[in-house]
């Protein structure tokens, strides 16, 4: 037993030696990471304190002035970074330059930051079938994957779906962007006394994410927190 435990630490270390690879920003060499230690220390990590309903930096950390006068249907929102350099650039090599390796190492950092969420059931943010076509995979499923693998708590891609295939939400001003979005999601299951988790890439007024939440609420949800890799911040 020794000598097997001993050439399965061997083989541990060969294998890490042959994965080692570069920094996806710099070039530096990052183990087995895609970025090096310096770089991911440089990444523009959502500053604190910020509004526990949208996410958005407020003085205290209290409660934004927008989620008090028009509180949105979803509880609370966990993000990680601020939506600018590099990370915009990361995530749109993961989206239109199917880095899906991109994928773990974002949904890792996803798991460390939503650990005080509950959840019952993770939902990835739908896409419509013609844009699922086009990309070729829905992002919010896989950055759902590895969140879902470390908490130990199903992803439910099934239950709801995209039925109207709107105009992309980047290419509207934000005030539309909610009306873009109104009736996007259909709902097959009863969430009732559920607390759902729904995950997508970027949030950035959060009308998509917001209407979905509206939706599963629809159909009982009793909680609905979100998850997002990045939070654009106002102009």
């Amino acid at each position: 037993m020794p000598i097997l435990t001993q050439t399965a630490r061997l083989v541990r270390r060969s294998c890490a030696r042959l994965l080692t690879q570069d920094c996806l920003l710099c070039g530096a060499g990052s183990g087995t990471s895609l970025l090096c230690e310096a770089c991911e220390r440089e990444l523009p990590w959502l500053p604190a304190p910020r509004c526990p309903t949208c996410a958005l930096p407020t003085p205290q950390g209290e409660v934004c002035g927008r989620c008090v006068t028009k509180p949105p249907h979803y509880d609370a929102t966990f993000a990680a970074f601020s939506y600018g350099f590099p990370i915009d650039k990361l995530v749109q090599s993961f989206k239109y330059g199917h880095r899906l390796g991109l994928a773990r190492y974002f949904g890792r950092q996803l798991a460390l930051l939503g650990e005080s969420a509950e959840a019952d059931l993770i939902i990835p943010l739908p896409l419509h079938p013609l844009r699922l076509q086009e990309r070729g995979f829905n992002q919010a499923l896989e950055l759902a994957r590895p969140v879902a693998k470390a908490w130990q708590t199903p992803v439910d891609f099934r239950s709801c779906s995209r039925v109207r295939h709107t105009v992309a939400q980047a290419n509207l001003p934000w005030r539309e962007r909610e009306r873009n979005v109104r009736g996007a999601f259909h709902c097959s299951s009863d969430f009732t006394g559920r607390r759902l988790l729904l995950i997508d890439d970027v949030m950035t007024t959060g009308a998509s994410l917001d209407e979905l939440a509206r939706t599963v609420k629809l159909h009982g949800a009793a909680q609905v927190s979100l998850l997002v890799l990045a939070r654009a911040l106002p102009p």
